[in-house]
């Protein structure tokens, strides 16, 4: 008896109000930005501070993505997530300020590669530092959340404590290189050239994760193990080893983040890690624990809040993303894109 492969083209198709509310969470950043325009009511202004609150969201991108892998993959709440931030911040910024004669060049090529090395460290010393924290501090505690919440905490103080220990209890400055100050004016709109480019680097980074999770075999193996690890073990491959290496890539994009947000900020501290630790968790739940296209929407949805608010109601500003964070929850109570649907 043959089998008939089903028509997939014949099978009915939902109902456009249920295809409509589908879509709805990817269209949220533009009805945002609209909401903005009205109110500001000055396209120059407007355009200003939607490219501000992009690159601001981008950055917060960065550093969420690996905290929202790491949960998905592995159900881990890190919140010594912070610490890889920090370390990332002054281990890069540390490379940056040795290079100084670099960066304050004339060189544009030897401006960025002072800032590339900045990165390459940064990375390389929070991925390192997180193959160690999930060896001896994540891993004696998987599947009891409140011990992972009590550990990795622990872990974000004794990070900031060595922080201070090692590089002072001062703030540092850190003056971005030449090549990156200054903006680009283009008819009545002020671009800076940092914040574009955290706009093409947050993109980059989104693309190239969307791609290896849904192009590549190890994205392929990624998608499954969260699904179900014991049948991925059972087709011979190692999720164990899957996880750590998971976490070292989460640990080092927490790296990048910071190292980024310390030239953003042109200023590093021990407890910045704890400060952004707010925001990125804000971005997590927003989008939906273990969902990089809902972290995605939900760093560009807090990036752009934050900064209308803080045009138009100066004193809203800092309870703003709470508030967004509770409107997408009241509307859907599991974030935006949760894995698996709403």
């Amino acid at each position: 008896m043959s089998v008939q492969t089903p028509d997939i083209a014949a099978l009915p198709r939902p109902p456009l109000k249920e295809r409509l509310v589908a879509q709805l969470p990817y269209w949220t950043v533009v009805i945002l930005a609209a909401v903005g325009l009205l109110l500001i009511a000055d396209f120059s202004t407007w355009a200003t501070l939607t490219l501000a609150g992009l690159a601001m969201g981008m950055l917060i991108f960065i550093m969420a993505s690996g905290l929202t892998l790491v949960f998905g993959l592995m159900d881990v709440m890190n919140f010594g997530h912070g610490a890889f931030i920090s370390i990332g911040a002054f281990v890069g910024g540390s490379v940056l300020l040795a290079l100084g004669g670099w960066a304050g060049s004339a060189s544009a090529a030897l401006d960025l590669a002072a800032v590339l090395l900045a990165i390459a460290a940064a990375m390389a010393a929070t991925g390192a530092l997180g193959w160690f924290f999930e060896r001896v501090i994540v891993k004696p505690v998987y599947g009891a959340h409140l011990k992972q919440i009590l550990v990795t905490m622990g872990g974000l103080i004794v990070a900031e404590e060595l922080i201070r220990l090692i590089w002072g209890p001062n703030q540092i400055p850190l003056p971005r290189p030449q090549v990156l100050k200054g903006s680009l004016l283009i008819g009545d709109v002020v671009i800076e050239r940092y914040r574009l480019l955290a706009v093409v680097l947050g993109f980059a980074i989104f693309a190239g994760l969307r791609w290896t999770l849904v192009r590549t075999k190890l994205g392929l193996l990624i998608r499954a193990a969260v699904e179900n690890g014991e049948m991925v073990e059972a087709l011979g491959y190692r999720v164990r080893r899957l996880f750590v290496q998971v976490f070292v890539a989460g640990s080092a994009l927490a790296g990048l983040g910071g190292i980024m947000w310390g030239m953003y900020d042109e200023i590093i501290t021990a407890q910045m890690g704890l400060n952004i630790l707010v925001l990125v968790f804000i971005v997590v739940i927003i989008g939906g624990l273990g969902s990089v296209d809902g972290c995605f929407i939900g760093a560009l949805l807090v990036g752009l809040m934050a900064n209308y608010t803080g045009f138009l109601a100066p004193k809203v500003a800092l309870g703003s993303n709470i508030l967004l964070m509770l409107a997408i929850l009241l509307w859907r109570p599991r974030g935006l894109l949760p894995p698996g649907g709403s």
